[in-house]
């Protein structure tokens, strides 16, 4: 699951790193410029999504060990709730902060 998480990643950043290349070599193809509106939307969609997604799945987290009534198995699952959540919006983060650095570059 992971090793196609990572390609999917991959070919996506290859994919935009290209079609830029080609726009600024060759001028925007309607497809190019097609797929990098739909990109940007998606990019939009994802950060939009991701922020509630992650203050809900950092509150189940909370209230799992809050609630807990000592029960150890509850705790340790809501702590790995919590660190997950956060490690996974700041990879959302740092994503966007690496297109955005590609995308200023190539522009």
């Amino acid at each position: 699951m992971k090793k196609t998480i990572y390609l999917i990643l991959i070919y996506t950043l290859i994919f935009i790193f290209f079609s830029y290349s080609i726009s600024y070599c060759f001028g925007e193809p309607k497809l190019v410029s097609t797929l990098n509106n739909a990109f940007e939307k998606i990019e939009d969609w994802l950060l939009k999504l991701a922020t509630p997604a992650a203050a809900v799945a950092v509150i189940t987290g909370a209230f799992m060990k809050k609630f807990s009534f000592g029960d150890e198995e509850r705790i340790r699952i809501g702590k790995k709730l919590i660190k997950g959540s956060l490690f996974s919006y700041a990879f959302v983060l740092v994503i966007n902060l690496v297109l955005s650095a590609i995308q200023s570059l190539l522009s």
